[in-house]
């Protein structure tokens, strides 16, 4: 009997994940895994500029070695004929603007395109008329906001890919942050991932939220996107658990390419 039990154990270490996950741990890239274009206007409020040379900094780094190529444009005209080139596209408080501009880019989310986009990026409100645009984000326009900027409690869900590595609740850096209507929530093809926590009401100084619903990070699962509210003023990468946040979610877009994935995860 103890020969029997003895067997039991030493078959159960030979096939435990340990002992399954044999070989080299790491994977070295030969040349450069993807490409990346980063589009930010130096033609906005100034502390929306202030976060997009930080943000240009951030994504530099993580380029290092070349694991993927980045490119960096203030004219985003210039780039609608080859859009195809990039696994994923970052846009920096600001977005498609003219008719050239927003039609390459709906071509380019509908057939797989890879987006992650911050704060303004994702503004609109009666004036934009664009339509898609709503569709696209999965929620309706501007509806309010608080001021002045400061940091805020945020509710988690850890459940997903992009926030597994998160707690459940943590404080993000000072930031002007956007409340929309209809909610993204009320999407059925929207899956919420940081929400402003409602022991933070009532949310402001100057201009002050009392109530609502207030998701700021969200993907809409019918594109390759994530959207994330942060993105004003000079400290939007000082907290390393945003920081973690802005690396998942970069490296979960560029993952789900309709080409395969470049990790090889």
């Amino acid at each position: 009997m103890k020969h029997i039990i003895l067997l039991l154990l030493l078959a159960g270490l030979w096939f435990s994940p340990a002992r399954a996950q044999q070989g080299y741990p790491a994977s070295y890239a030969g040349a450069p895994r993807f490409r990346a274009l980063i589009v930010w206007s130096p033609h906005v409020e100034e502390a929306h500029v202030q976060f997009s040379r930080d943000a240009i900094r951030f994504f530099h780094k993580l380029s290092y070695g070349e694991g993927f190529l980045m490119d960096t444009t203030t004219h985003f005209n210039q780039f609608t004929d080859s859009l195809e080139r990039y696994n994923i596209i970052v846009m920096l408080n600001t977005q498609p603007h003219g008719e050239k501009e927003r039609l390459a880019f709906q071509r380019y989310m509908e057939q797989g395109g890879g987006w992650m986009g911050f704060h303004a990026a994702a503004y609109n409100d009666k004036h934009t008329k664009w339509p898609w645009f709503n569709q696209f984000l999965g929620c309706g326009a501007f509806y309010c906001n608080n001021w002045p900027p400061q940091p805020a409690l945020v509710d988690c869900d850890t459940t997903h890919t992009i926030t597994r590595t998160l707690p459940p609740s943590f404080v993000i850096p000072e930031s002007e942050f956007y409340m929309w209507n209809p909610s993204p929530r009320k999407n059925k093809d929207v899956r919420i991932l940081l929400s402003i926590s409602p022991k933070m009401y009532p949310f402001g100084i100057k201009d002050i939220v009392r109530w609502g619903d207030f998701p700021i990070v969200w993907t809409n699962t019918r594109y390759r996107m994530i959207y994330l509210n942060m993105g004003h003023g000079d400290t939007g990468f000082t907290d390393a658990t945003q920081n973690l946040l802005f690396v998942n979610a970069f490296r979960w877009v560029v993952s789900r390419h309709p080409k395969g994935n470049p990790f090889g995860d």
